[in-house]
């Protein structure tokens, strides 16, 4: 499979450079894909240099490149801390998440994850378990269905699209891309019809994949898998996955939930490293438009975790 085509990095220098990447360092691209970033960690790395790339969609073990130093992990990244366990890795120096679904996934049209194609309703970034998008659109009850929607989706008309998809299912299951659009069909106008759908398709495949608890738990083990002054590179594609990313690179939790001293001030294990969020520039975004929503977050493992520091 040609990686290329398989996915393009999205802001590739940049996110390369805020690894500040040490010749003899251990680092980890949690979502391999294509292998872009990969490669290019790599191309910088020493001969004692190490990288482990995680992936549970098995389509990505035809991008693994043919380097000893490398490691392939063909798992869910929110298991990052065990397997690097399994590995002999204590701690890393550095780790690279690029959150966005990729090209290979929006362009395979028997996938489902693109209104573009008319096939299964599957969605799964991993074929080989869990429910698809039309287990979930045919058995959640019209209640959570809407919450989903809304949530997900940022819907406001979350409720007569579940109530729709829930009245029609009666009649028959919903099993194609194609039986989704027709229930869609009443809420879809002109203008916005492929921003609307692109929001329906969102929420169905977080619920899917379980995207928004599975980067919960992966930022929580940051904090013990990484070295003191490593670093700690995320893309993020939606304001859902960006704001979890966000309060935890100022508080240490996703949640925002932060901790402070006698004197109010706030205590973080991490050190910004970039003071704006980096965004593409607009000569990629001509290149590659599915870099336009991306938003590259950059932190520094701090050498002490001031959470733990206690005001007498």
């Amino acid at each position: 499979m040609n990686n290329v085509l398989y996915h393009v990095p999205v802001l590739f220098e940049e996110s390369l450079n805020g690894l500040n990447i040490r010749p003899e360092g251990v680092y980890v691209d949690l979502t391999f894909g294509g292998g872009g970033h990969s490669r290019g960690i790599l191309a910088r790395l020493g001969s004692e240099g190490r990288l482990y790339g995680f992936d549970q969609d098995a389509d990505a073990e035809a991008n693994i490149p043919a380097d000893k130093r490398f490691v392939f992990v063909r798992s869910n990244f929110r298991y990052l801390s065990n397997f690097l366990r399994y590995h002999g890795e204590m701690q890393v120096d550095g780790i690279l998440a690029d959150l966005g679904v990729s090209s290979h996934h929006f362009d395979d049209e028997t996938r489902g994850f693109s209104f573009r194609f008319d096939s299964t309703l599957d969605m799964r970034m991993n074929r080989r378990a869990g429910q698809t998008a039309a287990d979930v659109l045919n058995t959640c009850s019209e209640e959570a269905l809407a919450e989903l929607l809304y949530t997900y989706g940022e819907l406001k008309n979350a409720r007569k699209i579940a109530a729709r998809i829930v009245g029609l299912r009666a009649e028959k299951p919903m099993q194609t891309v194609q039986d989704l659009l027709v229930a869609l069909q009443p809420f879809t106008g002109r203008e916005k019809e492929k921003k609307f759908l692109a929001k329906v398709f969102q929420a169905l495949r977080i619920e899917v994949n379980d995207e928004m608890q599975t980067l919960r738990d992966m930022l929580e083990q940051t904090l013990c898998v990484l070295k003191p002054g490593g670093r700690l590179v995320i893309i993020t594609y939606h304001s859902l996955e960006d704001r979890l990313v966000k309060h935890f690179f100022r508080t240490g939790n996703p949640e925002g939930h932060g901790k402070q001293d006698f004197f109010g001030n706030r205590l973080t294990p991490f050190a910004p490293v970039n003071s704006k969020v980096i965004t593409p520039s607009e000569e990629e975004i001509a290149r590659n438009p599915r870099a336009r929503s991306a938003k590259l977050r950059i932190a520094e493992r701090k050498l002490h975790d001031e959470r733990r520091k206690s005001i007498a």
